[in-house]
């Protein structure tokens, strides 16, 4: 069974994007152009991860999977139903 220690940003841009990253390499392996739209990363949390794990919007054999083969995981936020976006979009106007 493969098994990771894991290191998890969320991006100050997007709400519900997160990078996953070895710990050890950190996100040296990020391309610097996905680096500029995430944002700043922010430190979310450390986890050992494994085939197993059960996460709440990826499957940890297709994170572990992209780690190793990329140097990262990237998790899009889901996508907003009609009804949402447009509550998104007045609520955005407001400001």
């Amino acid at each position: 069974m493969s098994k990771m220690i894991c290191e998890i940003f969320r991006s100050p841009k997007e709400e519900g994007m997160y990078l996953y990253v070895e710990k050890s390499v950190g996100l040296k392996n990020v391309p610097e152009l996905l680096m500029e739209k995430f944002g700043r990363p922010a430190a979310g949390m450390a986890l050992l991860l494994t085939e197993d794990k059960k996460l709440a919007r990826a499957d940890a054999k297709k994170v572990l999977a992209a780690i190793k083969e990329n140097g990262f995981y990237l998790q899009l936020p889901p996508p907003k139903d009609a009804y949402m976006q447009e509550i998104h979009n007045n609520n955005t106007k407001m400001f």
